[in-house]
């Protein structure tokens, strides 16, 4: 994968740099808060999420933790596809698209309760 071009993409809300890339027929976008604190993994996933609309489209964050208030917060409206530990420790999260619940997220509320 090391052919990837990552390409910085401005997310509207974003407090790190997101990017953005394709494999196959698939869009991701990328961003990492694993070297902050709440409640920025949260706003970041949130704006992110927004972009996910289609199922050609993929998030990825990698954070340094497993991010449980954001998974409680979208519930089922989006897949969870990976969850990866990387070698330094830490977790790479992949969401995708689901069709029928995506689109009822309410991706405006970023607070995050701990």
């Amino acid at each position: 994968m090391s052919d990837i071009q990552k390409q910085p993409v401005e997310v509207p809300g974003a407090t790190v740099p997101f990017f953005t890339y394709t494999i196959g027929e698939t869009q991701y976008y990328e961003f990492d808060t694993s070297k902050c604190g709440p409640p920025e993994p949260m706003v970041n996933a949130m704006a992110g999420l927004k972009l996910i609309d289609s199922p050609q489209k993929r998030l990825v964050m990698i954070n340094h933790k497993k991010p449980m208030g954001l998974l409680e917060k979208i519930g089922e409206n989006f897949a969870l596809l990976e969850e990866e530990t990387l070698p330094d420790g830490r977790v790479k999260l992949v969401f995708g698209y689901k069709p029928g619940a995506s689109e009822q997220a309410d991706l405006d509320d970023a607070s995050c309760a701990g």
